[in-house]
């Protein structure tokens, strides 16, 4: 019985890029924010997508250091418009907001795996739902960043009626007001943003049919080569789940708890400029640092769950990757703490 790999949850990189410079301007310790998620103080990578499971710590580090309760919703309210990216082209080269809207949900992974939202219409408004997370302070970041998204791409004709919030806990609702200028309620059973249904034929100054199929294609092409570098994750989830040890490292085996085909495995992977061997090998180097740095876990322990044979194998792959024996990268490793 093949294995289930579920595929992690990623946010696009473009949002913590965004982020890095908004915790900047607001006077908070950005630099102490990202240690929170291993991350070094300088802009990050907006090319690089990241775990969304790393939001837990991200955002209950941000309101321990801003000593804000609403932090997400600050933040949010003070992110910059998001630009640049294929869905504004959708949007703008759409004929109408609501084209430009279904579109874009067609390719909202592009943006982030953790929400999956959806269009619907209930009488006179239009519902945008699916925008819920166990993490309060995201959620309310993201559809800060929606509706000025939104309000920039309707050239500020946009304007929400309603919105839904699944937590019972939030901020007080002057404040919501204030910043999103429409009633919030909480504890509801969906999270969603109401607005009126005309809105949804607004047409787009921009729109350029011939355009519109250029960023279609091109959204396609990311898209497809989004659920390849998902590849890579899904890979590792196994690697880490006992094959590594077990020493059943043979491509075609890993193919089929993915239920693929290993030559398409092995295609999609060289599409993406890499090999299902560069991935087991990057793989065991992060786990061998991490262990020798953080872990008292004896050195041939650390063999058997890298998946080496033997403590030599080990030492001489660990001395390519570093350039330093593991004694030696544990030892200096522990004296920088």
């Amino acid at each position: 019985m093949p294995a289930i790999v579920n595929s992690r949850t990623t946010d696009a990189g473009i949002f913590l890029w965004l982020i890095y410079p908004t915790l900047c301007d607001m006077g908070l310790d950005a630099a102490a924010i990202l240690a929170s998620v291993n991350l070094p103080n300088q802009p990050p990578d907006k090319s690089v997508r990241r775990a969304n499971d790393t939001q837990q710590r991200f955002w209950a580090a941000a309101a321990q250091i801003s000593d804000d309760p609403d932090i997400g919703l600050h933040v949010g309210a003070q992110m910059p418009t998001f630009r640049g990216q294929v869905v504004e082209y959708l949007f703008l080269s759409s004929a109408t907001f609501g084209d430009g809207l279904q579109r874009t949900l067609r390719y909202q992974a592009l943006l982030t795996s953790a929400f999956q939202m959806q269009l619907y219409i209930d009488g006179d408004d239009a519902v945008l739902t699916g925008i819920q997370h166990p993490v309060r302070h995201y959620v309310e970041c993201a559809i800060g960043v929606f509706l000025k998204f939104f309000q920039y791409i309707s050239d500020e004709k946009f304007q929400p009626r309603e919105i839904w919030l699944m937590h019972e806990d939030g901020a007080a609702a002057a404040e919501y007001q204030r910043l999103w200028r429409c009633p919030v309620l909480l504890g509801m059973p969906e999270g969603c943003i109401r607005f009126s249904v005309d809105q949804l034929q607004q047409p787009s100054p921009a729109a350029e049919p011939n355009l519109l199929k250029m960023h279609e294609t091109l959204a396609e092409q990311h898209l497809n080569l989004l659920e390849k570098h998902q590849l890579v994750d899904d890979i590792e989830r196994l690697l880490g789940s006992g094959l590594l040890e077990s020493g059943q490292l043979d491509q075609t085996y890993i193919a089929q708890q993915l239920q693929r085909n290993p030559r398409t495995l092995q295609a999609d992977l060289k599409l993406i400029n890499t090999s299902f061997e560069n991935i087991v090998s990057n793989y065991r180097e992060k786990l061998a640092r991490r262990l020798l740095a953080s872990s008292h876990e004896s050195l041939d322990q650390i063999v058997y769950l890298t998946g080496f044979s033997e403590l030599s194998a080990f030492s001489r792959a660990f001395k390519r990757w570093t350039g330093e024996s593991p004694t030696a990268y544990r030892q200096r490793k522990r004296h920088s703490i």
